[in-house]
């Protein structure tokens, strides 16, 4: 009998667990299977499954950028499985909502109900609309698998115009995603709380991004047997460390400018998260300044820190910032967990697959190196025979 991978049962019982949760949810409401409350009304559905969600998918529109607009070919290789992770990161983000909000039903609403003043009414309308233009950015993958030619072109034709929408579009609501919070000046703990906010969600989104194709590049070779492309993502390493370290000074220099830096030595768990989150942004930057990008571990390692840094701070953000002002300790009910853990394996799952059958990874430059010289090895014995 064949044996079963331990993750194949860790992916079983997140699925239960998640289903079981999804039951409690469509037919008990949101009081069945969250803590919620009025004085705390987001939680870790909002702060993990969207604001995270979103920033975690924005390796897509940082490497269409790179790749299309500042014309870095090198960097192509790794184009298509970025668009697929950020593809997935979205349609999950969708996904997590038909949770979160109090009437599922209704997400249309803000198709034909407009309210142009509320930043929720800009962030919806870019999510569908970059959740659609990342649909058609990957399509091509699956056209080429099936070798359909005439839709393949004319998706080609209008590649430029959906490069430009997919940028602004991602820009505009990974910055409005900030703004939310930018109505709430005396109820987020000022070491978060910044007019700035929008620019420091974008900064770090793009960081996260960054991060979030090393760490998928280095799994995909573990589990397809490829070979690591160390260059490139060396490459992207080094200005990951330079815009953490920018970002990471913005923040302090905010701090300092606004009289809130003396808070981070209060003895309080507002501070120590706050270090928290500091220390596992600084730490990969340093790493990868002492020059060690050409070691894998070290890579991984560092982009490691660099999501947890992000998920921290977007934890901070949306919940720890939060509680003092709220009066209510939040804490998770294990349903809620349950969710968001089954969404996560979800998205592992379907990224595993789409990999496995579709045409996801173009070959490397060092793929070509390594199958050359195997190739010339061969010839070598050949002759000598």
């Amino acid at each position: 009998m064949r044996r079963v991978p331990v993750w194949k049962w860790v992916f079983i019982a997140l699925m239960a667990a998640g289903a079981y949760a999804t039951y409690l949810r469509a037919f008990h409401g949101l009081g069945a299977v969250t803590h919620l409350s009025d004085q705390f009304p987001w939680g870790i559905w909002v702060a993990f499954d969207v604001l995270c969600g979103v920033g975690l998918a924005a390796g897509g529109f940082t490497l269409v950028a790179v790749v299309h607009i500042f014309n870095i070919e090198k960097y192509r290789p790794i184009l298509r499985p970025a668009i697929l992770t950020a593809f997935l990161g979205y349609l999950l983000v969708v996904l997590a909502l038909m949770f979160d909000l109090g009437r599922p039903d209704r997400i249309w609403h803000a198709l034909v109900m407009w309210n142009p003043r509320s930043v929720m009414f800009e962030v919806a309308w870019c999510v569908m609309l970059y959740t659609t233009v990342l649909f058609l950015e990957f399509l091509p993958v699956v056209l080429e698998k099936f070798n359909l030619q005439a839709p393949l072109k004319l998706l080609h034709a209008i590649s430029v115009p959906l490069i430009i929408a997919g940028i602004v579009l991602s820009t505009l609501h990974q910055s409005s995603l900030g703004t939310l919070y930018l109505i709430v000046p005396h109820k987020l703990d000022p070491l978060w709380y910044s007019p700035l906010l929008p620019l420091f969600f974008f900064l770090s989104a793009i960081c996260v991004g960054l991060a979030m194709t090393i760490f998928e590049s280095w799994h995909s070779s573990r589990a397809f047997g490829r070979q690591l492309e160390v260059s490139l993502l060396g490459g992207m390493s080094r200005v990951l460390a330079v815009l953490l370290s920018v970002y990471l000074v913005l923040r302090f220099m905010d701090l300092s400018r606004r009289g809130a830096i003396g808070r981070i030595w209060e003895p309080r768990i507002e501070s120590y998260l706050f270090l928290l989150e500091v220390a596992l942004m600084a730490l990969p930057a340093l790493l990868i300044f002492r020059g060690h990008t050409r070691r894998p571990a070290v890579l991984y390692a560092a982009s490691v820190m660099a999501v947890f840094g992000f998920v921290t701070n977007r934890l901070n953000v949306a919940v720890t910032g939060m509680e003092r002002a709220s009066g209510v300790v939040y804490l998770p009910k294990w349903t809620e967990l349950a969710v968001t853990l089954a969404i996560i394996a979800l998205g592992f799952a379907i990224f595993r697959l789409a990999v496995q059958y579709l045409p996801i990874f173009e070959e490397t430059h060092e793929e070509n190196r390594a199958g050359n010289g195997a190739q010339a090895e061969e010839d070598y014995l050949l002759t000598r025979a």
